[in-house]
């Protein structure tokens, strides 16, 4: 089946299975399907045994016969992963909690190969990396893995020069779960000749701020990722075009290091979630998608999405919370940017890429508030609007460096693969908390203050922007976290919020896949500033 074929049977499959799922209320709202994918581990054993025989000093320390004394899932039943773990582990910490193969730039057998042959431990990591500094950030659970790699400037034999002086970053997922979401601009991309006799369904394309490298191996969905602009070089910014030799070298340097052979994840089949049964006195929301008018795109619409992509803790410590508009609040005469009823602002008009958006662009996620603080009287706690506490909304591992203005948290299980972006805290102060690639949070644990900061302190108003990413064949795409954040509130108040306002009606969206020219320039008004969110 080509390429074409294979998307037209997804997108029938997903429409038939919209079709029969339950008929919802109208202010109900419902959790994401997910698509779990079967592992080949035989194929990528004998990828592995390929890789291992080109240095035949390393060899000799693998066993690829697999013990059938034990059960299928103990991991002695594959002893080459368990030594291939052991060696990989020293460097990723965590890679046998992988459910899939892990794909990484690292040479496990000139590793172990150069080990055997006495090469002094001061040699560096990057030589066995294909020049790529020690990894960044590495996660491994359930559902697969990520991991993030960086290329110094002139780093790489044979490397072309380029004008962006910085180390580039790139990013690899490899996940065994998908999230079934209506997606216009999946499955796009062009293939690669260079890669396509290792790679046969390579796709690249550019999406949602970063050029990707999609594949599959071994039944799971990789995808390979840099962050850059479809633009002209310059030494602060990242052109794609220049992305695109430091990603090709990542993917020829790709090799089996490690992962374990686990019980396979299952189907997760979309249902209507929980909500508190008791009714709030106050709390109030407008429908999903129900932008302020004219503050889309072009003036489109907003994005309803019924999905509560996850169960969350809301992301401020306390209530009363308020989701509103921080770049076009001034068009909502009627209402207080602190004050019921929520807003959704998923899909105003910016100039960031966001598939799900009318038009393919859009705020990514959503703006939420502290309430003000009471006036001081007696037997009130003491309120400082500068230690509005923010919280992890799940147990999850950190995705930050040190230099980064935003934090993600990502959740890996056997149910869930999604990602969970902070922004507007101060980065010197979640630096000095330890906010930092690697660290491990439980929900509810304390990671920052809401604060006003964009590139610099009060570079925004005192707000805290949340959203949220889910894994698909595309790699890691924005989708609407206004009801994740209704539902969360609900728990958090313990009570049901009431639905107001007019029903959106929902349909398709169409997405631009040329760069219009209000996005190369954008205006520079309220809510247009290619750097607000």
């Amino acid at each position: 089946m080509d390429r074409k074929s294979f998307r037209f049977v997804s997108l029938l499959l997903a429409s038939l299975s919209l079709l029969t799922a339950t008929p919802l209320a109208a202010d109900e709202f419902r959790s994401p399907s997910l698509t779990a994918l079967r592992v080949d581990w035989r194929a990528a054993l004998d990828q592995l045994r390929t890789e291992i025989n080109s240095h035949p000093r390393a060899a000799d320390d693998f066993i690829f016969v697999p013990r059938r004394s034990v059960p299928r899932y103990d991991p002695r039943a594959m002893p080459a992963l368990v030594q291939l773990n052991a060696i990989s582990s020293q460097f990723f910490t965590g890679i046998a909690r992988s459910s899939v193969p892990v794909l990484l730039p690292f040479d496990a057998g000139a590793y172990r190969e150069a080990q055997r042959n006495g090469a002094p431990p001061s040699l560096s990591l990057s030589r066995y990396q294909a020049d790529f500094n020690p990894v960044d950030m590495f996660d491994a659970g359930p559902a697969g893995y990520s991991a993030s790699f960086s290329l110094e400037p002139g780093a790489g034999d044979g490397m072309p020069t380029r004008v962006f002086a910085r180390p580039v970053e790139v990013q690899i997922t490899g996940s065994a779960l998908l999230y079934d979401i209506a997606d216009p601009a999946g499955g796009k991309g062009e293939p690669v000749k260079p890669l396509a006799a290792h790679y046969p369904d390579l796709r690249r394309f550019i999406r949602e701020g970063y050029v990707r490298y999609a594949f599959t191996r071994f039944g799971v969905a990789y995808v390979v990722s840099i962050q850059c602009l479809d633009s002209v070089a310059k030494p602060r910014r990242l052109a794609c075009k220049e992305a695109y030799p430091v990603a090709e070298r990542f993917l020829k340097a790709l090799r089996v290091a490690g992962g374990q052979r686990m019980r396979p994840l299952m189907d997760v089949a979309s249902d209507i979630v929980d909500r508190p049964s008791g009714r709030s006195a106050d709390f109030s929301y407008r429908p999903s998608g129900d932008i302020i008018p004219n503050t889309g795109y072009r003036n489109k619409s907003g994005h309803p999405d019924v999905m509560a992509y996850a169960q969350i803790r809301f992301p401020l410590e306390k209530a009363p919370a308020f989701v509103r508009s921080q770049s076009y609040g001034r068009r909502d005469k009627n209402e207080s940017p602190t004050a019921y009823p929520w807003r959704d602002n998923f899909c105003e008009s910016r100039s960031f890429e966001v598939g799900q958006c009318g038009g393919g662009y859009g705020h990514q996620g959503e703006d939420i508030r502290a309430a003000e603080c009471p006036p001081p009287g007696e037997g009130r706690a003491p309120c400082d609007p500068k230690q509005r506490a923010v919280v992890a909304v799940r147990d999850a591992i950190v995705i930050r460096a040190s230099k980064d203005q935003a934090a993600t948290l990502e959740i890996n299980s056997r149910t869930e693969h999604m990602r969970f972006r902070y922004m507007h805290m101060n980065p010197q102060v979640m630096n000095a908390d330890g906010v930092l690639n690697g660290r491990i949070v439980t929900e509810g644990e304390k990671i920052g203050v809401v604060s006003n900061y964009l590139d610099h302190p009060a570079g925004t108003s005192m707000h805290l922007h949340f959203d949220v990413q889910v894994f698909t064949r595309d790699g890691w795409i924005w989708v609407s976290p206004y009801v994740t954040l209704v539902s969360a509130y609900e728990r958090l108040i313990r009570a049901r919020g009431r639905e107001v306002g007019p029903e959106i009606a929902g349909g398709p969206q169409p997405v631009a896949h040329a760069l219009p020219e209000d996005v190369i320039k954008p205006d520079q008004r309220e809510g247009s500033s290619s750097e607000e969110n």
